[in-house]
């Protein structure tokens, strides 16, 4: 079974770069925003933003400084935009632990988060390029657009796949071929090695999105949140999209029903998942997902060989294959 640690094997002494500046960033005078950072820290995930940055640096030439800020820069805006969305979304939890503003309160999740995204940008403007600082400034905006588009989308009937997937380039697709591009242009790469990367980040977040999403639809406890999370925050993914558009008017009735109703019992929930998977839309989001693995391989198709593309590779079958 794949795993991050095979991932991240070509860039271990420059991840303990990273992640020596990643927790020095986090280091404060305040005795409150040092608490919050350093749980903050202890509970963060897999890292794969600021192991993409290096890797696609790395595949491109030697990692310097410029690198490593941009890691951290990166690192810190999704970890600001995940304390944000657990507000937004009023989320108790996130991987297996309360959440900022459960432990805390909504005023102190808000401000620390800000207090990242504000750390972000320094980081950024450390690298002293200025097109560094452009793509990471455009990623805030981006997630915050994503993210209204998607409450205005209260019709659940009337939400399209373009819709769907206008939404998660935004709010994840973009962030990681940020993440990607930004490698690169730390070393100086071309245009065109730029461009291939940009678009495998693009499609390697698709990849994710598409597994998360398909995890809302699964029943087992391993996932970690409960059964269709993501509807009952009115939020329509991909399987329900299809299931939707594909299925018998009464039958598409009923399901809509239940959602407009919000009812969310263990009952309701089997039925919808059941007729998620029992009008393909499971199926589908597989397909999609396998579509824009093989779109992310073809974009490393003209690097050479070596460890970098090696675990890039590695990524794109991670992003399929993960079980949680």
């Amino acid at each position: 079974m794949t795993s991050i640690n095979d991932i991240r094997k070509p860039i271990a002494e420059e991840m303990e770069r990273f992640e020596q500046a990643f927790a020095e960033s986090l280091r404060s005078d305040n005795p409150l925003l040092a608490s919050v950072n350093e749980y903050v820290r202890q509970g963060s995930g897999k890292q794969l933003r600021p192991i993409l940055v290096l890797l696609c640096a790395k595949l491109c030439g030697p990692v310097g400084q410029a690198a490593i800020h941009s890691a951290v820069a990166l690192e810190l805006l999704h970890t600001a935009s995940l304390i944000h969305d657990d507000v937004v979304d009023d989320t108790a939890e996130r991987r297996g632990r309360k959440s900022v503003n459960t432990q805390w309160n909504n005023k102190i999740a808000i401000l620390t988060g800000d207090y990242m995204l504000s750390d972000s940008l320094h980081h950024a403007t450390l690298t002293r390029n200025l097109r560094v600082l452009e793509l990471i400034a455009n990623i805030g905006m981006q997630l915050s657009d994503g993210e209204l588009i998607q409450l205005a989308n209260t019709e659940h009937d009337r939400v399209t796949e373009e819709d769907y997937f206008n939404v998660i380039r935004k709010k994840t697709a973009l962030l990681f071929s940020t993440c990607t591009e930004i490698g690169a242009l730390t070393t100086g790469a071309g245009d065109e090695a730029l461009r291939r990367l940009a678009r495998f980040g693009e499609c390697l977040g698709i990849c994710f999105q598409l597994k998360d999403d398909i995890f809302d639809y699964d029943e087992n406890a391993h996932i970690g949140k409960p059964t269709c999370n993501d509807l009952r925050d009115g939020k329509v993914t991909l399987p329900l999209i299809y299931a939707l558009r594909t299925a018998p008017a009464d039958r598409r009735d009923r399901v809509l029903q239940a959602i407009r109703q919000k009812d969310f019992s263990p009952e309701s929930i089997h039925a919808i998942v059941r007729f998620a998977r029992e009008q393909g839309g499971i199926a589908y989001a597989e397909e999609q997902m396998a579509r824009y693995r093989r779109l992310a391989l073809d974009a490393l198709a003209a690097f050479p060989a070596g460890a970098e593309k090696a675990a890039l590779e590695t990524a794109a079958d991670f992003a399929v294959t993960r079980q949680k």
